[in-house]
């Protein structure tokens, strides 16, 4: 066995039983970074700013941090639960439904704007007045 491997058992050994990377911490991760990243454009022009920044990235990363090393998994993994279903599910969710409307050559969408519900209409079709199935609003337009 060679020293990486050595190196790699020990930090499996290490890490039994903690919680590791999660989405909520590989989330605030990339939070700390990108707050990382600003703060360096803003070193010299406003440091009360550079200095609040800096605090909320080092807050972050620590928490991430004893996050990733804690024992106490159930409540990590309520933690994660909570923010896949109110944060990451909704805006992935609407990344994908934008980029599957890009993508659909053959259908129209329309947006109701009293309850925000999306209609699928097909294209070539000239002006169109949809009924939302939601809420019966009219919404014009033209496929």
């Amino acid at each position: 066995m060679n020293f990486l491997q050595r190196i790699g058992n020990a930090l499996s050994r290490f890490m039994y039983g903690r919680n590791g990377v999660d989405k909520l911490g590989l989330t605030m991760l990339w939070a700390a970074i990108l707050l990382n990243l600003i703060n360096m454009f803003l070193r010299e022009s406003q440091p009360a700013v550079y200095s609040v920044i800096s605090l909320a990235s080092g807050i972050l990363m620590l928490w991430t941090l004893f996050r990733m090393f804690s024992r106490n998994l159930e409540k990590r993994r309520g933690e994660n639960a909570r923010f896949m279903e109110k944060v990451w599910w909704p805006v992935s969710r609407r990344i994908a439904g934008s980029r599957q409307q890009r993508m659909d050559k053959e259908h129209r969408y329309f947006t109701c704007p009293s309850c925000g519900a999306v209609c699928r209409v097909p294209r070539g079709k000239g002006r169109i007045v949809i009924t939302c199935p939601r809420c019966g609003n009219e919404i014009h337009g033209k496929s």
